[in-house]
């Protein structure tokens, strides 16, 4: 199935922010499977892969309105940092916004070293940059939302045509991304306990891959995983397997992650390697990190395919739930500069989906998948060609 809202697309021009980020790309890409769609469609069935939900659609269809708190992202980041988001603390209301709004222009990178504007022209504006707050914490329900759609029947599948904040750190926004959704849901999943999964049986959700197929090394979700590791939220990665009522079973669960990545852009360039802090991102290392270097192409998928039997190796027993991080910025015909060193051909990105795809489907693992980076008038392509070739 596919979770779209179409009130949740991020025109950024509206708020002054210029870059290259198509605010139609969930919608093309529907178009491409089905020509007969168009926006505000609610329980459209596409022939491949199925129904087309809202966000309130799915929350009816699961007849549970609990949506992402921010308890939930105090799990994943730290509680301080959320706080400024929304505001708290004392003094005048426009102070407070001023956190907010300094930590968007800081993670759209708004602003120079030198405190000047760069892509962003705030006098074309329409809406205040704050309110894109409202629209963040929205999408990363979303995303929540999508794990909960695809862990709802058995081994299910649920694309989400938004989301892949995967920068956003413990204490900060980066990167574009000022929430990581996928280690936000991750976490609140692991958190729901088995009622709200009751055909997982008592054993409920324990372990979690997060594969990240981004052209940029996903670093925030890495740090934000390692640091709930030091915090005892989740065991370690070579933490054994333990089986329903066994000792130890209600013990903490597990997430790993994978990251298939530019072995040497953004944020492993130079650059941001000198600025780096010992044991942040993007330092923090993945359980399974793949760089590919420039001309590497033809190497990714096997590589891929050798990075999910090393999860397989650590983890010791299938997941409950895979999150894909489905980036399509490594396509040859992105327009962001920083992804020129990757480049998979529309083909090589098919066989990479198609890869995890059949991977989790064959051992019946549900997958949530997020849509994550892609820049351009085509960023849509690699997300519509993988989703119609469906069967």
């Amino acid at each position: 199935m596919i979770l779209y809202d179409p009130a949740l697309t991020m025109r950024f021009q509206d708020y002054g922010i210029m870059l290259p980020i198509a605010p139609d790309r969930g919608d093309r890409t529907l178009r491409f499977l089905d020509q007969g769609y168009f926006p505000g469609t609610r329980g459209k069935t596409l022939p491949y892969p199925g129904p087309v939900f809202s966000i309130t659609d799915a929350l009816t269809l699961l007849k549970d309105w609990t949506v992402v708190t921010r308890r939930d992202l105090e799990r994943a980041h730290r509680g301080e940092y959320i706080a400024g988001l929304y505001g708290d603390g004392a003094g005048p209301r426009s102070s407070r916004s001023a956190v907010l709004e300094r930590a968007l222009l800081e993670t759209y990178e708004l602003i120079d070293d030198q405190g000047r504007p760069r892509r962003y022209e705030p006098e074309r504006a329409v809406k205040p940059l704050t309110d894109l707050f409202g629209l963040i914490l929205a999408q990363v329900t979303g995303t929540y939302i999508a794990c909960r759609l695809a862990l709802a029947d058995g081994p299910g599948f649920c694309y989400y045509l938004g989301g892949g904040t995967h920068h956003a750190r413990y204490d900060r926004g980066s990167g574009f991304c000022l929430i990581n959704d996928a280690a936000v849901a991750a976490f609140k999943v692991l958190s729901d306990g088995p009622r709200a999964f009751p055909r997982r049986g008592e054993r409920g959700i324990r372990l979690i891959w997060i594969i990240d197929l981004d052209a940029h090394k996903g670093d925030g979700t890495a740090e934000l995983v390692h640091f709930a590791r030091d915090r005892g939220f989740l065991a370690s990665p070579a933490a054994n397997p333990v089986a329903p009522g066994e000792e130890g079973a209600g013990g903490a669960p597990r997430v790993l992650t994978l990251s298939i990545h530019m072995a040497r852009g953004w944020p492993l360039d130079p650059e941001s390697l000198a600025k780096a802090e010992p044991g942040r991102a993007p330092l923090v290392p993945s359980d399974v990190d793949i760089g590919i270097d420039e001309g590497d192409e033809a190497e990714y998928s096997p590589r891929l395919a050798a990075g999910m039997g090393e999860l397989e190796r650590i983890s010791g027993e299938p997941p409950d739930l895979i999150i894909v991080v489905d980036g399509a910025d490594p396509y040859e015909h992105d327009s962001l500069p920083s992804t020129i060193p990757l480049k998979l051909s529309l083909e090589q990105c098919l066989e990479r989906d198609n890869l995890v795809y059949r991977y989790a489907v064959d051992r019946g693992i549900p997958s949530a998948w997020i849509m994550a980076g892609g820049y351009g008038d085509r960023a849509w392509e690699p997300a519509g060609h993988f989703l119609r070739g469906l069967r």
